[in-house]
């Protein structure tokens, strides 16, 4: 079963804190002190990928941590990735998989050549990886890879818009609107060794982070960019994150850095950040988090950006659940529902009977657009419903499995 965001990204990986802040960054729990690669979010629950000692959970937006690698038997993660109750981890030797938040974990990685992912994106019922040598594609959660394209050089970041996926290398920046089956370059630099090291998308804009080279922008698919990076001191850029139309880059040693209007101008903000190498954002709630050299650290949105409680109603304005497409179907069907604030969600299947035959989804969710899809491959045909309830919303519809 895949669990696939359709709104905006960080809309829908907020969840509400109450926990009072204060002003400035501040160091999560010191349990983790290790480089910081990879920060996921899923519902309530925040994990940090770090370089020598696995994956950690918080479920408390940060304030502790709990080691949850049983199963992992690479503990460098450089890349996570949350497909509904998949949690896919990137190491130097593999992916793996879990589907119980980090409690245990499988490898899952045949036909992933290098045997590393170092970025993963995530497109409707597509998972990419790149691992450093090119792009790989599953659309089986990550039990099996194909090769996408396979580009010469080396691959660094990567990033998803609808049908466009953007890959960043050591010498350029490609495009693919085939999920990656042909590739087209739509920035080359003039060195070599120009590394882009991270990619963001905004809308229509697409930003790629240079490792001692600031900061481009292109508007149209690659076809001008501008240098974007007036108030950045430090160049050397590690990381990108988009909230609405802020922007924020993490640098080697230079902290972090915001930008409103889309990169024309930055400033730091730094404020109470000792650890000054940032090497991945993520935001969840009211809070912006950094994965540091030395931890993970915390920010609230408000201190830094204007237009956060506008973000966070930008989503749908009702309940609403879709009917099942397709239908019939065999054996996978996918079922699209919206909420409109932060509600405990659960979507049950049952049969016709009235007795429950899986559960698809149970947890708290934040507003917005979703979609999961359903495998019934150990079922027999006929008619079933699925129940979809969201605090006092509840609505039932049918569907038809036809072997």
């Amino acid at each position: 079963m895949k669990f696939i965001f359709r709104s905006s990204m960080f809309m829908l990986l907020t969840s509400i804190y109450l926990t009072p802040l204060p002003a400035q960054w501040v160091k999560t729990d010191t349990l983790i002190n290790d480089y910081v690669y990879a920060l996921a979010v899923s519902g309530t629950n925040l994990f940090a990928g770090t370089y020598h000692d696995g994956v950690f959970l918080s479920t408390n937006n940060g304030t502790s941590w709990t080691p949850v690698d049983s199963g992992l038997t690479n503990t460098t993660v450089m890349s996570l990735a949350v497909s509904g109750k998949n949690l896919l981890a990137g190491t130097d030797i593999g992916v793996f998989l879990s589907t119980n938040n980090g409690s245990t974990w499988k490898e899952v990685d045949s036909g992933l050549a290098n045997s590393s992912a170092i970025a993963f994106a995530i497109s409707g019922n597509n998972l990419f990886a790149v691992n450093g040598v090119g792009v790989f594609l599953s659309t089986n959660d990550g039990v099996s890879w194909a090769g996408a394209g396979l580009i010469s050089g080396g691959v660094l970041s990567l990033a998803v818009s609808d049908t466009k996926l953007y890959i960043g290398t050591d010498g350029g920046v490609f495009l693919s609107t085939n999920n990656g089956k042909s590739w087209t370059v739509i920035y080359s630099s003039l060195s070599p060794t120009t590394e882009f090291s991270s990619l963001a998308v905004s809308g229509s804009n697409l930003f790629a982070g240079i490792f001692g080279g600031g900061v481009l922008l292109t508007t149209d698919e690659g076809n001008s960019w501008s240098e974007v990076d007036s108030g950045l001191t430090n160049k050397s850029v590690l990381s990108l994150a988009t909230y609405g139309k802020n922007i924020f880059a993490g640098t080697f040693l230079g902290g972090a850095f915001l930008s409103t209007n889309n990169g024309k101008s930055w400033t730091d903000v730094n404020s109470g950040l000792t650890n000054t190498e940032v090497l991945s954002f993520t935001v969840s709630g009211m809070n912006l988090f950094a994965g540091t050299q030395a931890g993970v650290w915390r920010r609230p949105l408000t201190e830094m950006v204007t237009d956060v409680n506008n973000h966070q109603k930008s989503g749908p304005t009702r309940f609403s659940l879709e009917q099942n497409y397709p239908n019939p179907f065999n054996p996978t069907t996918n079922f699209r529902f919206s909420i409109p604030d932060e509600q405990f969600v659960s979507l049950k299947l049952y049969d016709m009977l009235g007795k429950e035959v899986s559960i698809l989804l149970s947890g708290m969710l934040t507003p917005g657009s979703y979609s999961v899809q359903w495998n019934a491959l150990d079922l027999a045909s006929g008619t079933y419903f699925y129940r979809l309830q969201a605090g006092n919303f509840i609505q039932t519809k049918k569907l038809l499995l036809l072997k």
